[in-house]
């Protein structure tokens, strides 16, 4: 039976923030696949560290491994936060992938992040964030493709005349 994080009420949940590199898989329904590394969880969802940003509102299967086991769950990709930071939350997670997560968190590897000091660290990233330089590549191919065109079209017209 799929468990539902949402239908527990709205009260916050603990998030907990891996001491430990953890490599997550995301999937998506076209068979396509995306690597990452799971930065912050809670029963709910979590934040991931990406190397490109995944499409808002993208449903994917996430996996990762704990210490205590592998936890596959769908979930939904958030909006970025940062270039590198996207949250996502899980909309079904089985409940024996459920009880590896709550387990793992009672262990004690994995270290309760105070929301103030989430918050911190992520304005900090986001004051030290430079945007990328927007992509001319469209424009350049554009007006490359134009004057491409327009010397084809004087070639022509200067072949014609020639041959008069």
């Amino acid at each position: 039976m799929s468990y539902s994080p949402q239908l527990h009420g709205h009260r916050r949940v603990s998030r907990f923030r891996l001491t430990d590199r953890t490599p997550v898989l995301l999937q998506f329904p076209n068979g396509c696949r995306a690597a990452g590394e799971l930065y912050v969880i809670s029963r709910n969802g979590g934040l991931l560290l990406m190397p490109e940003p995944v499409v808002q509102g993208s449903v994917v299967e996430l996996m990762f491994q704990t210490h205590r086991g592998a936890v596959l769950g769908t979930a939904e990709m958030l909006r970025p936060m940062t270039t590198l930071h996207q949250p996502f939350r899980f909309l079904a997670l089985p409940e024996d992938h459920q009880h590896t997560l709550q387990v793992a968190f009672q262990s004690g590897v994995y270290r309760n992040v105070d929301e103030q000091e989430l918050i911190e660290e992520l304005r900090a990233s986001v004051a030290k964030w430079t945007p990328p330089p927007p992509k001319r590549h469209f424009v350049l191919r554009v007006l490359l493709g134009l004057v491409a065109l327009a010397a084809s079209i004087v070639c022509t017209h200067y072949i014609r005349l020639l041959s008069h």
